[in-house]
Parts: structure tokens; sequence; C-alpha cells
């Protein structure tokens, strides 16, 4: 009785086309797998940055003295750390140059601060895309090798003159796996998109949020100054 082909010997025996539709999709998902750990731990780290950085701010630290703190270390800066710098540097600028209209303070703190935002969307959004993109073309292109294997398949059946399962099942085989990689490819970088792209808004709701509660901090000192 002969014994079944293993994977990696359906993998071998699959037409060039089917092997390299199976080494795009194994270099697809260990592409995934790496930005999804990266982004685990890096959304993991900007939390505990948030975390601490707001202990800081509401333990009654003055503010002038943090952003003091914060400008001796400019170039290492944590995302909430500029979106602060950003918001207080502006309020300091506008309030050394004599500016004493709230609104127009506040307008210009406010814009400041919405810029630092979005760069720190941007980059808590980072490789996202490439998740989507895996997650929802990985199945599409297994199944196109896998059309391919069994068209190839059913072309050699043509030529038999007696044509039996034992002779197409091995094509039909190594025709499926690549769907099978399609799918091992795609599900985890779904998961892992939907999963980030939720801690992403997470986070930028913290971010607005403190920004919100600055605002009225500085809007409150300009008009009692």
């Amino acid at each position: 009785m002969t014994q079944p082909a293993s994977i990696l010997e359906l993998i071998a025996n699959a037409s060039p086309l089917v092997q390299a539709v199976m080494a795009i999709l194994l270099l697809a998902s260990l592409a995934s797998w790496v930005l999804i750990f990266q982004r685990w731990f890096g959304l993991n780290r900007v939390q505990g940055e948030i975390d601490d950085f707001e202990e800081e701010f509401w333990s009654g630290i003055d503010l002038a003295e943090l952003n003091g703190e914060l400008a001796e270390r400019e170039d290492d800066l944590t995302g909430i750390e500029t979106v602060f710098a950003a918001g207080f540097g502006e309020y300091q600028r506008l309030s050394a140059a004599g500016t004493t209209d709230p609104d127009a303070v506040m307008q210009f703190v406010q814009r400041a601060m919405r810029v630092a935002l979005t760069h720190e969307e941007e980059r808590l959004g980072r490789h996202l895309p490439f998740l989507a993109t895996v997650g929802s073309t990985s199945v599409y292109v297994g199944l196109f090798g896998t059309v391919w294997g069994i068209m190839n398949s059913f072309r050699s059946v043509a030529t038999m003159t007696q044509a039996t399962l034992a002779a197409v099942a091995p094509g039909i085989s190594e025709a499926l796996i690549a769907t099978a990689m399609g799918l091992f490819a795609a599900i985890p970088a779904v998961i892992g998109y939907n999963r980030f792209a939720a801690r992403v808004e997470v986070l930028m709701k913290r971010y607005e949020a403190f920004a919100d509660e600055l605002t009225s901090i500085l809007h409150r000192t300009v008009v009692a100054g």
C-alpha cells in the first residue's frame, strides 16, 4: 500500500506558480507575526507611559517646571509628553508675547495640540494597514494558487488513459495547501488588526481627554491672569 505523501513532499512537488504563491503567503505570515508582536509591546509601552505621565501631571507639580524637565530631553519625549509640550509651549510663547485674549490663546494652544495628536495617531497606527492588507488578500491569493493547482491536476487527467482518484489526489492536495496557508496568514492578521485598531482608538481618546483637561487648566490660568 502506497504511503500518502507528506505536506513537505506535496509542497516540493507543486507547480512553480503554486510554490511561488505559498512562498509569498509564508513571507506575509512571518511579517504579520513580527508586526503583531511589535505592536503588542509598543502599545503596552505607550499605555504605561500615559499612566506614568498622568500620575506626575496630577501630582501637583508646577506645569512650568514640568515643561522645563521635558525640554531637557526634547529628543526623547513620549507621545503624551509631546502633546503636553506642544500645548504648554505654545501657551508660554503667547504669554511671553503679551497675548492676553483667552480665546486667542486657547485657539493657538488647541491647534498646537491637534498637530501633536495627529502625529501621535499616525505613530500608533503604524503598520496596521499592512495587517489589514494581509488579512483581506491572503485568502484570495491562496485560492488563486488552489485554482491553478487544481486546473493543472485536471489537465494531467486529460492525458491519462485511465483516471483514478489516486492519480489526481496528490495534485488537488498540494493545491489545497495554498488555501490553508492563505487562511493561516489571514486569520492572525485580521485578529491583530482589529485588536490593535481598537487599542489605538482607546489610547487616542485618553490623549484627547488629557488635551481637553490641559486646555481647561490653561484657560482658567489665562482668565485669572
